[in-house]
């Protein structure tokens, strides 16, 4: 027979993973602009109406992501595009964008990021300048997503980072848009924590979700890290004797999940709603994950 002690620590651990499940479930997923094929396969494997969150890849035009918004939108999962403002060449680019993304695939929200290009493209240096040119609104766009980052940016300072972030709560706001956050993913649970604990006090009631690693091969993985700017905690990791292998195995998703469920459990000001899979190229294997880790858990 079970003590009273362990007992209550099934229950809490139960009640913590139930939680977890909670977050995916509400979540979201990314996929690929170039993979329609894997929206019915994704579709299968998640809740209705679920965000699939497609991305906007380097040399690749907005338009060449509509054919993954319709595959989503037809799979009964909703389509959320990225829309990297210094990688849009004009804005009729995208006004034309939106307007089909809008009108044929019955997009609402959108992920508002800068892009990695030193220079941009066309008019939009930085997401708050595609804000403020009022076409999201204009064409149908009820709610923005804002990239937030645990362990900053590669190339933008700190201050510059929360000054963008402020501004663009606000310029949504003048606009009539809901606004919400995604986190970069992060594999030091202790930072995005801090961070969130962070958006409680600046933005409550911004709805965040924590970004995840999903199930990636570690070169797949590794690569990501340092392209994205999560290289401190990989290097936080490696001096605490971690290969390569190890980390991956170590930083599983689940647990990670885990962690921040329970800092939301014991924080009733927690802004944080659910939990965004990147899937880095591999959608139905970060799909299967979810399917698995909500199943278990419930």
């Amino acid at each position: 027979m079970l003590t009273s002690l362990e007992g209550g620590t099934r229950t809490a651990a139960l009640e913590i993973a139930a939680y977890a499940a909670e977050l995916l479930a509400c979540g979201s997923i990314e996929m690929g602009a170039h993979q329609p094929q894997m929206a019915r396969r994704i579709a299968a494997l998640l809740p209705s109406g679920t965000p699939v969150f497609v991305n906007h890849l380097p040399r690749h035009s907005l338009a060449d992501a509509l054919d993954s918004l319709f595959a989503v939108r037809e799979a009964g999962l909703e389509p959320v595009p990225h829309l990297a403002a210094r990688r849009i060449a004009s804005r009729g680019e995208l006004e034309a964008f939106l307007q089909r993304a809008v009108g044929a695939a019955g997009v609402r929200k959108v992920l508002l990021i800068g892009g990695d290009e030193i220079a941009p493209l066309g008019p939009y240096a930085d997401g708050a300048a595609a804000l403020r040119s009022g076409i999201l609104s204009a064409c149908g766009i009820r709610e923005i997503g804002i990239a937030g980052y645990p362990e900053g940016h590669p190339r933008i300072p700190a201050a510059a980072l929360e000054s963008s972030f402020t501004e663009k709560l606000a310029l949504a706001a003048s606009e009539g848009l809901g606004a919400f956050v995604v986190t970069q993913f992060s594999f030091a649970p202790a930072r995005v924590i801090e961070y969130c604990a962070g958006l409680a006090r600046r933005a409550p009631g911004v709805p965040v979700y924590v970004g995840l690693a999903g199930p990636s091969s570690t070169a797949a993985l590794l690569r990501f890290a340092q392209r994205c700017g999560v290289s401190a905690s990989l290097r936080a990791l490696r001096a605490q004797g971690f290969g390569a292998v190890q980390l991956v195995t170590h930083t599983d998703p689940g647990d990670q999940l885990t962690t921040i469920a329970r800092y939301c459990m014991a924080h009733a000001d927690c802004n944080v709603v659910g939990a965004h899979v990147f899937s880095f190229g591999a959608a139905v294997a970060g799909a299967e994950w979810m399917n698995r880790f909500i199943a278990r858990s419930t």
